[in-house]
C-alpha cells in the first residue's frame, strides 16, 4: 500500500471506528517504537515469542522496501515494532533481541515503557493498565476533535459552545465582561486548525518528549 500523507505508514479505512482501526504511525512520529530483530526459536525454547498467540491484537504489514512494521493493540493501547532482522510473518515462535541505546539522553528510556508493557502483555496476556498511565491531553485534543468537525460542517462559536458545555452556560457566560466561555471556545478553535495543520503529529509524544 502506498504511505499516506498523514504520518502513519499504512492507510486505514476512516469508516472504521477508532478502536478498531490499525494505524501503524512511522517510528519517527512513534518515538515508543520498539526495534528489534525476531530470530528463529524452537517451538519449546523457554523465551520464545509466538506471534500467534496475540493474533486478536497483532497486525502486521511489510514496506515496499521489504521492512516488517507491527502493532499490538486492542484499540485503546498499542505497542509499536519495527522489525530489523528476521521476520514475524510466517508466524513461527521466534526470540526478540531488542535495539537500545545510549544511558545519558533519553532515547533509551524512552523505550523502556514499551518493552516493560510488551513483557507485561506476554506475560499475562493483557495490556496491563499500570503501564499505559493516563495522558491528561487526551481530553482536550477529542475536543479539538470536535470543534474542527464543527467547523467543517458551519457551525458558529456559540453552536460549538452549546455542544461542549451546553445550553445552560450560555445565558450566564456568553459575551459577559470577563468572556471567558467564548475565549475557551476561540483557543479550541485554535487548537483545532493547529492540529488539522500536523500538530496531530505531537500526539503520540509525551510532555517533555518533543525533543528528543
Amino acid at each position: 500500500m502506498t504511505p499516506y500523507p498523514g504520518g502513519f505508514i499504512f492507510a486505514e479505512n476512516p469508516c472504521r471506528a477508532a478502536p478498531e482501526a490499525c494505524l501503524i504511525w512511522q517510528a519517527e512520529l512513534d518515538p515508543g517504537t520498539l526495534r528489534m530483530a525476531a530470530l528463529p526459536a524452537s517451538s519449546d525454547h523457554a523465551d520464545r515469542f509466538d506471534p500467534d498467540r496475540f493474533r486478536r491484537w497483532f497486525t502486521l504489514v511489510t514496506d515496499p522496501e521489504g521492512r516488517e512494521h507491527a502493532v499490538l493493540s486492542d484499540g485503546y493501547h498499542h505497542i509499536r515494532i519495527d522489525i530489523e532482522d528476521g521476520s514475524l510473518a510466517a508466524g513461527r515462535p521466534v526470540v526478540l533481541r531488542y535495539a537500545l541505546q545510549g544511558i545519558v539522553g533519553a532515547a533509551a528510556e524512552t523505550r523502556l515503557a514499551p518493552l516493560r508493557r510488551l513483557i507485561g502483555l506476554y506475560r499475562t496476556g493483557r495490556f496491563l493498565p499500570a503501564l499505559f498511565p493516563p495522558d491528561r491531553r487526551v481530553e482536550r485534543a477529542l475536543s479539538a476533535l470536535r470543534v474542527h468537525d464543527a467547523l467543517h460542517a458551519g457551525a458558529s462559536q456559540r453552536d460549538i459552545a452549546v455542544a461542549l458545555f451546553g445550553t445552560e452556560r450560555i445565558p450566564a457566560d456568553w459575551r459577559t465582561a470577563s468572556d471567558s466561555l467564548r475565549s475557551r471556545v476561540r483557543r479550541l478553535i485554535a487548537e483545532a486548525r493547529r492540529m488539522a495543520g500536523g500538530g496531530y503529529r505531537r500526539l503520540l509524544r509525551r510532555e517533555g518528549d518533543e525533543g528528543r
